[in-house]
């Protein structure tokens, strides 16, 4: 049968060997001819098909080269309406399933693929060898554009196995970079959480302490006030024959004793309200904590979105630029750190605004600054890395000519993408 197959084919061929062996059970007549005829094909010298890949890359092209939006979208068109309320990982398994196999499933994700990271994939065309194709990769890696990138690389015809694995290496690591940023800022709010709780139950319990104190100090004094009146009574009726003498030192060992049960009821109740107070002043810095981890935690999943909608940017066949059109304004950056500065810029332009900056006076004269503000539209400025002089004193020219100025958290790169995605940016130019 062999034979007849593949003539051609020498004796200690593979294909035989494999036909032959007594440990692979027979394949169909058909099937082995297809197979035969895979290995004797010419190899394709093009772009690299999604269902030629190991199925290890299928998670991470699907989870970092495809939004969860334009994955449903795919997976409704090929039939499957239940995908339109799937959960996202039920989502991004399915996407995983089809593109390992070679159906028209896998076709249409190659496609949508293509198309929505079309000019990366016309700036990676340029590269002819691994070296080059390395080159934009790291290039594009710089400037955060990793989704387009990631995906051009790997189809690239000048990629080899040695590149495929780099590529894929610093897309894990990044991937896990994230989530332990995120997983941190979770545990830490869990911890406060957990922290809240113990204080508040450890108030009620000394709440509970502080009316049990006080109850019983009440109870010992009208014990004491009984007392006392029972004394009285019975000295009422007293022997005329004791002394004034003896009955001036009765009175006078009943009223030390009165007087030093009252007063150490008095200092244990000021022990107990002052163990409150405390309690009270650690549970509002615990209450202060948890806001403000809240408040961190809101503008990272904000800086994160933007992060996200930045990458996802890619432009259209009609749009090469890449650019976000809704910003058509002049923005003005005072301070940040040197290093950081045309990155800025560059993703400043690329959301189609213009980027002026002026280093706080560090060495460029402060007399600039009211010639700069003038000129912008918005002004933004990193609470870390800016002299408060600087500060003050942009604050005092935006107010005094109705400019919008905006605080950035940090100096780097995720607080000047979100404030780019802040509506006090967008409507500042009208």
């Amino acid at each position: 049968m062999s034979q007849q197959i593949a003539p051609d084919l020498a004796v200690n061929s593979p294909a035989l060997n494999l036909y032959q062996s007594p440990n692979v059970p027979r394949l169909a007549e058909r099937e082995l001819s297809l197979r035969v005829q895979q290995i004797l094909a010419p190899q394709s010298h093009g772009r690299r098909k999604i269902w030629e890949f190991d199925g290890n890359l299928h998670c991470s092209i699907i989870g970092t080269c495809l939004t969860n939006a334009e994955l449903r979208q795919v997976i409704v068109k090929l039939g499957l309406t239940e995908a339109a309320t799937a959960g996202e990982h039920d989502l991004h398994a399915s996407g995983v399933m089809l593109a390992g196999k070679h159906h028209e499933g896998a076709k249409l994700l190659h496609k949508t693929l293509d198309r929505r990271h079309r000019v990366a994939i016309n700036q990676f065309a340029r590269a002819k060898s691994p070296t080059e194709v390395r080159a934009l990769w790291q290039a594009a890696v710089q400037r955060g554009e990793i989704p387009g990138a990631y995906w051009a690389a790997l189809t690239h015809p000048a990629t080899n196995d040695t590149l495929v694995r780099e590529v894929f290496s610093e897309v894990h690591m990044l991937s896990h970079l994230v989530g332990a940023a995120n997983r941190a800022d979770i545990r830490r709010l869990r911890q406060l959480e957990a922290e809240n709780t113990e204080l508040q139950a450890k108030v009620q319990r000394q709440q509970a302490q502080l009316r049990d104190a006080i109850v019983a100090r009440d109870a010992t004094i009208r014990e004491l006030s009984h007392a006392l009146e029972d004394s009285v009574g019975q000295n009422r009726h007293a022997e005329a024959v004791d002394s004034p003498i003896q009955n001036d030192a009765g009175w006078t060992a009943l009223a030390a004793d009165l007087k030093g049960r009252l007063t150490r009821s008095e200092s244990r109740c000021q022990r107990i309200e002052q163990q409150f107070a405390e309690a009270r002043l650690a549970l509002k810095a615990a209450k202060d904590a948890y806001t403000a981890a809240e408040q961190r935690e809101t503008e990272l999943r904000r800086e994160v979105e933007a992060i996200e909608a930045s990458l996802a940017i890619t432009g259209t066949p009609d749009d090469s630029s890449g650019q976000d059109p809704s910003l058509d304004l002049i923005l003005l950056y005072v301070g940040g750190r040197p290093a950081q500065i045309d990155r800025l810029r560059a993703l400043a332009e690329r959301f189609g605004a213009t980027f002026l900056h002026h280093d706080g006076g560090i060495e460029e004269r402060g007399g600039l600054l009211p010639g700069l503000v003038s000129r912008a539209d918005a002004v933004l400025f990193p609470v870390d890395c800016v002299s408060h002089a600087a500060m003050s004193l942009v604050k005092r020219l935006c107010r005094q000519v109705g400019k919008p100025f905006v605080p950035l958290r940090s100096a780097g790169l995720a607080p000047f993408c979100a404030a780019l995605k802040n509506p006090a940016l967008s409507g500042s130019k009208d």
